[in-house]
């Protein structure tokens, strides 16, 4: 009887062997998810639409850095950039969050407050936008005084906005949809996307925002590396020296 048990104990533990074997094959041959296979998230989409945003902040505030030391800039930066805000941003970006998740939020009764803010602030951005298209023209000392003044107070309300937004709101937004509906939210976005920007309308976009970083001479990332530690090793060089 004895040598029975441990027959049947060698031979249960060489057939979960096998089993596991199979079952990382299985897994293996799986079809890969959405991120990895080069489709875009819902989340990931409005996220590097964010970094879109960001990099216009950027542009603002080397446009404010040249008035307040009374340096020129070329006009069209500024007109350019706003432009980017108001075509890419407002009428796209802030549409798809206030149809596709504020909505949301609001039945599921989540972050109520939250969305609340977050819309109304989207169309106080909108009157700030207008403010800036038109004191982009401006004519004397007044005038400039109060492009800085809305320039810095878009910049002001919309870093902590944007973080709110990619810390709190994207992030939950799992939480209400359905994965399939989450995966048809990602299509939908894509697809307004190319019907108002083209094909590959983000990389576009990108391309423009970078022309302008150029004509500012802001573009190459090192400039923005304190000065003191430009030369220090890569990750490659500091393991090489372990």
């Amino acid at each position: 009887m004895r040598r029975v048990s441990i027959f049947h104990i060698v031979a249960v533990y060489t057939l979960l062997c096998v089993i596991s074997v199979f079952a990382k094959d299985a897994k293996a041959t799986q079809p890969v998810s959405q991120e990895v296979s080069g489709q875009i998230s819902p989340a990931e989409d409005l996220m590097r639409e964010h970094g879109v945003l960001n990099r216009i902040l950027l542009i603002y505030e080397e446009i404010i850095r040249r008035m307040d030391n009374n340096e020129t800039f070329p006009p069209e930066t500024l007109s350019k950039a706003t432009a980017i805000v108001r075509n890419f941003i407002q009428d796209y970006h802030e549409k798809l969050e206030e149809k596709y998740l504020f909505s949301r939020f609001r039945t599921a009764n989540k972050l109520v407050e939250l969305t609340k803010v977050l819309d109304r602030q989207h169309e106080a951005g909108r009157k700030v936008v207008d403010d800036i298209m038109v004191q982009g023209k401006f004519q004397n000392a007044d005038d400039k005084k109060n492009l800085i003044e809305s320039i810095r107070s878009f910049i002001r309300m919309y870093r902590p906005h944007k973080a709110r937004e990619d810390t709190i709101l994207f992030p939950a937004f799992h939480s209400i949809v359905a994965p399939k509906e989450y995966k048809e939210l990602g299509d939908e976005f894509e697809a307004e996307e190319e019907r108002l920007f083209g094909r590959n309308g983000f990389e576009t976009i990108v391309r423009q925002v970078e022309d302008i970083e150029r004509t500012l001479a802001i573009y190459d990332l090192p400039q923005f590396t304190p000065a003191k530690y430009k030369n220090l090793p890569t990750w490659e060089e500091r393991k090489a020296k372990e």
